[in-house]
């Protein structure tokens, strides 16, 4: 139970990181592997503006937030919006070419040193014979909410009923009127947004450094289990991931140093051979 409460509480945090992965596959059929840099680019914001200029936590989170709707509209605008058209592998080879950009930025900026800001209160609190911090209930109850929050904004909102028309049928969507290209704007916003959180939550339980953009990969099978293109599927294979890197932590690492790390990995593997479009992604089916 220890090992299961802990990894649905970091699960939590990948799957929000997932969601903006998927919203952006859905959106514009692109993989974004500079979603891990997205994260690590938040959290030393938050971080600086908390620790180098004195900032209370709330007004840097704002601030934070701020700066990374700014990101994905400079980042959809000026690299990926003049690549519309062009053949995918070369879009995400250009998403590939921002996680260097992204990662040399912060270390000119930061350094490669790991550093620590502690904002929710880290003491254990025992929950029926479980003992987990107030870090990981504030971190998975956050997710949840930013999760639920999303998920109703997808099903009722008007922006988000457009967003799901462009995923659904881009031609359709902009025959009806719905401006695509602000669609993908909204898409990287709310990618850059839900990412910097999840690497502000993960900051606060491991510090903050270069590392934390390999988050990014660690997401990734959780976007791989439910699916590219289903939300509900980032959510389960967030929370799937997690708790799989924590029992294997706790069972198999004293046999199999460093298996968490990689576990998560071999069972996705197994998933694709099954499943190849994940548990809720939608398969596509050609006619030749």
């Amino acid at each position: 139970m220890q090992f299961l409460v802990t990894g649905m509480s970091m699960g939590s945090i990948y799957a929000l990181v997932a969601l903006g992965f998927v919203l952006i596959y859905k959106s514009t059929s692109i993989l974004n592997l500079a979603q891990g840099e997205f994260m690590m680019v938040g959290a030393y914001i938050c971080l600086s503006m908390t620790l180098d200029f004195g900032l209370n936590f709330f007004a840097s989170f704002l601030i934070t937030m701020v700066f990374s709707v700014l990101l994905g509209l400079v980042v959809e605008r000026l690299v990926l919006r003049p690549l519309i058209g062009e053949p995918i592998i070369s879009i995400i080879m250009v998403t590939l070419g921002l996680t260097y950009i992204l990662r040399g930025g912060v270390i000119m900026l930061w350094g490669n040193d790991i550093r620590q800001f502690n904002i929710f209160p880290q003491q254990p609190i025992d929950l029926w014979g479980v003992k987990v911090t107030y870090l990981y209930l504030w971190s998975m109850g956050i997710s949840m909410a930013l999760l639920t929050f999303f998920a109703l904004f997808f099903k009722y909102a008007r922006t988000g009923i457009f967003m799901r028309a462009v995923a659904d049928h881009q031609t359709a969507a902009q025959s009806m009127g719905i401006s695509v290209k602000r669609v993908f704007a909204m898409s990287w916003c709310i990618a850059a947004v839900v990412s910097s959180i999840g690497g502000i939550l993960i900051g606060n339980i491991g510090g903050v450094g270069v590392e934390l953009s390999h988050i990014g990969l660690k997401v990734l099978p959780a976007v791989i289990f439910g699916g590219l293109d289903s939300i509900l599927g980032a959510i389960i294979g967030g929370l799937i991931v997690g708790i799989l890197e924590f029992l294997s932590a706790g069972y198999l690492d004293p046999y199999i140093p460093a298996i968490n790390e990689v576990f998560p990995f071999m069972v996705m593997v197994v998933v694709l051979m099954i499943k190849p479009y994940g548990l809720f992604g939608t398969e596509e089916i050609e006619r030749v």
